[in-house]
């Protein structure tokens, strides 16, 4: 939040999973609703707030006691406030014309996963998510950074040299902003993205991984794996 705030960003908004994995699921959801403008449902908000779907167990147990977190606020109101904001989340919103924000997929918006490799494993699949598109679409569910074009092709922030221009009479894009809190493109850094008028600016920032670290292993609930696994970006 204070980059942001030092890059003079005007509008910030959240493509979904703000919960499921971390330690402070209260206090990561209070800080969306009072510095978004608006937030997409993810599959783990959906988990917390429905149920778990084709979760592994370590997932599902996170989801579950995600769930009692919230449930345990002893503020009633603010315990409602938080579980009506995760009941009125969207599953799409238009960011500028021609131009979506999903969590997953434009096809599959909460579940849908857009792998790096699809582009060469799964050409008909990308064919068909890209019929769905006027221009393009922003998602996060993958965690990693990059940018597929319906050539198709997937090109990372390092050879686009931090940015995509917008090429609106050339190509359709599809962009993942990548993860705050659980990056998985082997860079341990936090990871969003900066939408300008005529381009996308990809940010990555250093923070205190070990306090996340120490925080997951103190809770029985919460595999450690999902602290260890923030040193390595994966």
């Amino acid at each position: 939040m204070a980059d942001i705030k030092q890059r003079g960003v005007k509008r910030i908004v959240c493509l979904g999973d703000t919960v499921g994995y971390g330690p402070n699921p209260r206090e990561c959801l209070d800080l969306v609703l009072e510095n978004c403008e608006w937030m997409l449902m993810g599959n783990h908000d959906y988990a917390v707030l429905y149920e778990p779907t084709n979760f592994n167990v370590g997932a599902e147990t996170a989801s579950f006691w995600t769930r009692r977190q919230f449930e345990l606020e002893p503020d009633r109101e603010q315990r409602a406030k938080r579980w009506n904001f995760l009941g009125s989340l969207q599953i799409r919103h238009t960011l500028m014309e021609g131009v979506i924000c999903v969590h997953g997929s434009p096809r599959r918006p909460i579940n849908e996963y857009i792998f790096a490799d699809d582009v060469a494993t799964a050409p008909t699949k990308m064919q068909a998510l890209f019929d769905r598109l006027d221009r393009g679409c922003f998602v996060g569910h993958t965690h990693v950074q990059g940018v597929f074009t319906n050539e198709p092709d997937f090109y990372t922030p390092g050879e686009l040299g931090g940015k995509y221009v917008f090429r609106p009479d050339e190509e359709k894009f599809i962009i993942n902003v990548g993860s705050v809190g659980q990056p998985r493109d082997r860079d341990p850094r936090s990871g969003y993205g900066i939408v300008h008028e005529d381009h996308v600016e990809f940010v990555r920032i250093e923070y205190d991984i070990q306090a996340v670290i120490d925080k997951v292993s103190q809770i029985d609930d919460l595999n450690d794996f999902f602290g260890q696994r923030l040193l390595e970006g994966r």
